[in-house]
């Protein structure tokens, strides 16, 4: 009788153990099984704090606000009709992309892509915006991109195209730092042509160059290691162009104007009041921006100029918005993300509002696998299909490009009679570009006023097109990147 007590209390102290080891990991709330434990087959639930904020970018929080107009419309093109959104939080640069910050592209790729000398040439801002017929600029053709004395100047001559290819190269460059950092891999300087560092061709296992380890431990019972996932949260997600409604919220800045959920003024510059000029005491009468004053007024008089800048000026030059943004008006017109049409705003979303929305996916081998990455050494994409992908049976989209969605029908062209030839031509029949228009489905908004531009477009609401391939000496470009997770970051 006594052996079976102690046998009642041995069991009875490995149920208790065995209690307090399960109770060391977490449990799933669906199931019961733990997290992170081998023993079940190692589904891992990896500790996360918050979204590191990548270099250069600061936190924008999001909210609604009225898109649009807020200026009298002198142009009378009617393109911004005023309507109330929300947009979501993001991360967007503090200042504009610089000289210096180009050069450190161009060098990376000139010293990659030996083999392909045309990714360099493709990548060159154009000097010669700077050349007008009737005017000595050639000192600029020659040496604003390149001089010591522009490193901290916005770099321009850059068309909406290369400015996406900036974003995508800083991607990789910041989340190849992330995992040197981490220890992950090594310092690896001799990258050369397809073999550099690609944050999709890692994460899809067709990067492994440079590696210091072979990866982070994996808890599947039948693997040893594994690469860093997006999941982890170690790697930041694409740095990309502003939306046009994100980079108008953020030219506010009203979380300055807000007390509770009341917005007390509306802005109608980045900054308060409709002047131009610093009402503090201590910096009063200073121009806020670096635009022109009027015909001929490009800075001023000798001794007093009013904004201290002939052309572009330093990218910190002037003071930020409430959200710590510099040069959201003046200086340099910024390229955005969306394709221009006239009423956007009255068909777009109230809810993260966007127009060019061309949906891909990884091209796929004879296999089902993800196809070997090109010859650059990034992954492949292809537009979906209604064949290949099911459009037919989805609800929310039924084809690849909706840049021209809710605009451009047939019956609204002059070639009503005709639909096939309507159809066939899409925008080209509705905005006969060239003729009638210079609207199609590669022009693109920009926004802001610039050095030489008058006040009237530095009013956040205003809004112009270039063609994406086209560059002028006016327009820049600033990167943004998406928040995920708490609107409000560790403040929540």
């Amino acid at each position: 009788m006594k052996n079976r007590g102690n046998k009642i209390i041995f069991v009875g102290m490995l149920a208790i153990a065995a209690i307090f080891s399960s109770c060391s990991k977490e449990r799933s709330g669906a199931t019961g099984w733990n997290y992170n434990d081998p023993q079940n087959g190692g589904f891992q639930k990896v500790p996360y704090l918050e979204q590191e904020t990548g270099p250069g970018l600061v936190l924008i929080e999001g909210g609604r606000f009225t898109i649009g107009r807020v200026e009298q419309e002198i142009t009378y093109d009617w393109n911004n009709i005023p309507r109330t959104v929300t947009v979501s939080s993001f991360y967007m640069d503090e200042v504009e992309v610089t000289n210096g910050h180009y050069l450190e592209y161009l060098y990376w790729l000139k010293r990659t892509y030996v083999d392909y000398p045309e990714v360099y040439k493709k990548a060159l801002p154009d000097t010669l915006v700077w050349r007008k017929e009737l005017a000595y600029n050639e000192p600029y053709v020659e040496l604003y991109l390149r001089h010591r004395a522009y490193w901290d100047y916005p770099v321009v001559g850059v068309n909406w195209l290369q400015a996406t290819d900036f974003c995508a190269w800083r991607t990789d460059r910041v989340n190849e730092f992330i995992l040197i950092r981490e220890g992950l891999f090594d310092w690896y300087p001799n990258q050369m042509n397809e073999d550099n560092f690609n944050t999709e061709a890692y994460l899809v296992g067709q990067y492994e160059s440079g590696k210091r380890v072979d990866g982070l431990p994996d808890l599947d019972p039948n693997k040893e290691f594994r690469n860093v996932r997006m999941e982890d949260g170690i790697l930041l997600p694409k740095y990309r162009l502003p939306t046009e409604a994100e980079w108008e919220y953020a030219a506010y800045g009203l979380i300055g104007n807000t007390i509770d959920e009341l917005i007390v003024e509306r802005k109608l510059y980045p900054w308060n009041g409709h002047a131009v000029r610093n009402s503090d005491e201590k910096y009063i009468g200073q121009i806020l921006a670096n635009f022109k004053r009027g015909r001929g007024d490009n800075m001023g008089v000798a001794a007093k100029l009013n904004d201290n800048a002939d052309i572009t000026a330093p990218v910190y030059a002037y003071w930020p918005n409430d959200y710590g943004l510099y040069n959201m008006a003046g200086n340099v017109s910024e390229w955005v993300m969306d394709v221009y049409r006239p009423l956007t705003f009255e068909d777009a979303q109230d809810f993260r509002p966007f127009r060019g929305n061309v949906f891909k996916t990884k091209l796929l081998d004879e296999e089902g696998l993800i196809a070997e990455k090109d010859s650059l050494g990034h992954i492949q994409y292809r537009e979906v299909n209604a064949e290949m992908d099911n459009l037919a049976e989805r609800r929310n989209y039924r084809q690849a490009d909706n840049i021209n969605y809710l605009d451009g029908d047939w019956e609204s062209t002059m070639y009503y009679n005709d639909p096939d030839y309507a159809k066939e031509k899409g925008t080209e029949a509705m905005y006969q570009y060239t003729k009638t228009s210079m609207v199609n489905d590669k022009v693109r908004v920009y926004k802001g006023g610039s050095w030489r531009d008058r006040a009237y477009w530095m009013v956040p609401g205003t809004r112009r097109f270039l063609e994406e391939t086209q560059a002028t000496e006016y327009i820049g470009f600033r990167c943004a990147m998406t928040r995920v997770g708490s609107p409000v970051g560790l403040g929540y």
